[in-house]
This record gives structure tokens, C-alpha cells and sequence, in this order.
């Protein structure tokens, strides 16, 4: 057994699943189980939403530490599902570790939707949360304009890596901006629908489900991570549409 690959191919594991929105204890859980498959009892795994460290002591005793940054974090579902059935696979299969970590590579490399179907998943949701929220049909088609800007903005800014804190407060302040230079043309509009109908798309429900989560399963630690993480971009979104709101009605009289 090459412990040092075990022990790579494992974290690898759970950077996987921490980077795409797994939850903590699931991402701890796997590589144990990982571990056991292999007949590794004595593996230490520790993981918080931006760190992984895991320790194993091959059987003379020395002993074999991997420490994995996790520097950004996503929401995809698809990927976690996959490495699950991976983890499955391994447990019952016990397959060679080569094959495991090719495989770990090609989830890695599955590609996500193409940004124009981003772009228009963000639109078809601003519009059906605005309906959902008793906007008419006329809010729901500015929010249409709305949730497409939301991605775009999105897309812009992370090309110069910005900070995630002001990627929202952008994206919040320019939908509230259109919502509200729209009203301005048409009284009719009911803003503060397209706003609240627009910005569901930025609002962390993954973040918020697996804190609590966390929490429950004991990794209090990470839960108050994702807690933390949760109120500083629920904070971004109510400073850009703030921003918004006080500047449009100075400048349009909204």
C-alpha cells in the first residue's frame, strides 16, 4: 500500500466535495471511509470549508500529513452526487488508486451549464420569484433584465478576481438599479417585487441549509463559518440595493 497516495487520493476526495457545496460532515465521512476500504483505521481527518488536513500513520508509525487549501467554493450538486457514488464504488469495489484519482479527475472536469444558459437561468428565475412574490407579468419581464444583469455583472468581475463580498453588492446594486430606473418610466411597475423577485438568485440558500447542518451533525466550527459566510453576502446584497435605492431617488425621484 502507498500510504502518501492514499492519503493524496483521499483529500482530493474531499476537496471535491467541500469546493462544490458538500457539506462538511459528508466530506470527513467519505475520506474515513475511504480509509477504512483500504484497511486504514487510524486515519485523522479534519475539515472546515476552506481547509482539509488528514493524517494517517502507515505501520512502522510514521506518520503522513496532507493539508489542502480550499480557496473557493461553489454550488454544484452534480458533482457531489458523483463523487458520492465514486466513494460507493470504492467501499464495495476497493479499485486501484490510479483508477480513483482519473476518476476523480474527470468529475472534476465535467462541464457546467455554458454561460449564455447561466445567464438565462438567472433571467427565468428573477422572473418566476417576482411572480411568486405578486408581481405582475410586466415586473417579471424587467425581471427578466434584471437576473440576466445579475450574471453578467457576476461574470465581469470574476474575470478580475474579485472579492465575493463586492461581486454581490455590485450585482445587487445594478438589478435594484434597472428595477428601479424602469419604475421611474412606468409607474405601474411594482420595484420593490422585481428587487426582492431578482435577488433570490444571490441569496446563499446552499450556505444557509449546510450551516445548519453543520451544526447539527457537530462540526460547529464549520457551521459558524458558513453562518458567518452566509450574513456577510446577505449584508453585500442589502448594501448594493441600498446604494441603489438612496441614489435613484435622489438622482430620478423614484
Amino acid at each position: 500500500m502507498n500510504y502518501t497516495d492514499l492519503v493524496n487520493t483521499a483529500v482530493e476526495t474531499g476537496y471535491l466535495l467541500v469546493s462544490n457545496g458538500g457539506e462538511i460532515y459528508r466530506a470527513e465521512e467519505s475520506m474515513q471511509r475511504i480509509f477504512r476500504a483500504y484497511g486504514v483505521n487510524n486515519g485523522e481527518v479534519f475539515a472546515i470549508p476552506n481547509l482539509i488536513e488528514v493524517t494517517v500513520r502507515t505501520p512502522d508509525g510514521k506518520p503522513i500529513t496532507q493539508i489542502k487549501r480550499v480557496p473557493q467554493r461553489t454550488t454544484n450538486l452534480d458533482r457531489v452526487e458523483q463523487v458520492n457514488a465514486l466513494c460507493r464504488h470504492i467501499c464495495s469495489d476497493r479499485p486501484r488508486l490510479s483508477e480513483i484519482r482519473a476518476e476523480l479527475n474527470r468529475i472534476g472536469e465535467r462541464p457546467t451549464l455554458s454561460f449564455p444558459m447561466q445567464t438565462l437561468a438567472y433571467a427565468m428565475a428573477a422572473a418566476a420569484f417576482t411572480l411568486f412574490y405578486g408581481g405582475s407579468p410586466q415586473d417579471a419581464v424587467v425581471a427578466l433584465f434584471c437576473g440576466a444583469a445579475i450574471r453578467l455583472t457576476i461574470h465581469f468581475l470574476e474575470r478580475f478576481q474579485v472579492n465575493s463580498f463586492f461581486v454581490n453588492m455590485a450585482a445587487s446594486f445594478v438589478a435594484a438599479a434597472i428595477a428601479l430606473t424602469a419604475a421611474n418610466f412606468d409607474v405601474a411597475l411594482s420595484y420593490d417585487k422585481i428587487i426582492i423577485g431578482a435577488l433570490m438568485n444571490l441569496v446563499p440558500g446552499i450556505a444557509i441549509t449546510n450551516f445548519m447542518r453543520d451544526i447539527i451533525a457537530g462540526d460547529l466550527f464549520a457551521g459558524i463559518l458558513r453562518l458567518t459566510e452566509s450574513v456577510l453576502v446577505a449584508t453585500a446584497i442589502a448594501l448594493g440595493a441600498g446604494i441603489a435605492l438612496t441614489g435613484t431617488r435622489m438622482f430620478l425621484g423614484v
